[in-house]
């Protein structure tokens, strides 16, 4: 059974940073790019940021490129997202996915397994 569960969401003052965890189990992470999507109340869930198997390739949206990090630690089955410099547009629930593919994609129907989420609140 494959899990997803993301934390470190939390409240931040804008201009503050927080620090995502995904830890991953059931699955063999090296065979998944891992992702983080965004879902901002009455809007659709979007894409963040990837990174391939290896974790030697990543891609952002052009809405974080330069202020958040994603990274991963295939040994701990672990997935993370630096956040820094965070605006009140940050403010979402930010999911974990993975997708069983080769390249980095950035669709979210692309995606096989999903987190539960966890909430992320910038505050001016």
């Amino acid at each position: 059974q494959v899990q997803l569960q993301e934390s470190g969401g939390g409240l931040v003052q804008a201009g503050g940073s927080l620090l995502l965890s995904c830890a991953a189990s059931g699955l063999s992470s090296n065979r998944y790019v891992m992702a983080w999507f965004r879902q901002a109340p009455g809007k659709e869930r979007e894409f963040v940021a990837a990174a391939s198997r290896a974790g030697d390739s990543t891609v952002y949206a052009d809405s974080v490129k330069g202020r958040f990090t994603i990274s991963r630690d295939n040994a701990r089955s672990m997935t993370y997202l630096q956040m820094s410099t965070l605006t009140p547009e940050d403010t979402a629930v930010y999911y974990c996915a993975a997708d069983e593919a080769i390249v980095v994609r950035r669709g979210r129907l692309d995606y096989d397994y999903w987190g539960q989420g966890t909430q992320v609140t910038v505050s001016l």
